[in-house]
Formats: C-alpha cells, sequence, structure tokens
C-alpha cells in the first residue's frame, strides 16, 4: 500500500519570461504544451522529461510523483505544409 499522497497543484515558470501560475494537473493524461500568459511561449517538455510539469513546474506530474512514470509517448512535432499557389513553373 503506498501511502504518498499525490499533488495535484503545481506552479509553472515560463523560461522565457519568468511568468509563474499555479496550475492543477491532470490525472489522466501528460501535459505536453503549455502558453504562458504573459509572453506567449508555448513550452514543450525537456528531452527526458515526459512533460511540461516535469520540465517547469514545482511539483512533476502524477504519474512520476506515484513511481509509475507516464505510459503515453508526446505528439510528433511536425512542420505545417507549404501552401503552393497551384501555379505550375
Amino acid at each position: 500500500m503506498n501511502d504518498k499522497r499525490i499533488e495535484l497543484r503545481s506552479t509553472i515558470t515560463c523560461p522565457q519570461c519568468g511568468h509563474s501560475r499555479e496550475e492543477t494537473m491532470p490525472t489522466d493524461a501528460c501535459m505536453y504544451f503549455f502558453v504562458c500568459d504573459r509572453c506567449g511561449t508555448r513550452l514543450q517538455p525537456k528531452h527526458g522529461d515526459c512533460c511540461v510539469f516535469c520540465s517547469y513546474a514545482t511539483v512533476p506530474c502524477p504519474p512520476i510523483q506515484a513511481g509509475t512514470g507516464c505510459t503515453s509517448e508526446p505528439p510528433v512535432n511536425r512542420r505545417p505544409r507549404r501552401r503552393t499557389s497551384g501555379r505550375e513553373m
């Protein structure tokens, strides 16, 4: 039996501008992206971290706290397709 209490509130801090905000972490999924309220920077997990809370917040995500680790894979970053004018050269 695990008596360790899982914290669901964590303060996430933007590395670009330093703005901090307390957030409630999801318990059923990892949060891969977070947009800073102040500067608009889109945060993504650092290499090796499963989510933005593990990278930029005061408390790691619930699966990491529980010792089970995150089992979901982050989405693949894809570049947007270039629009073509439809004209042949």
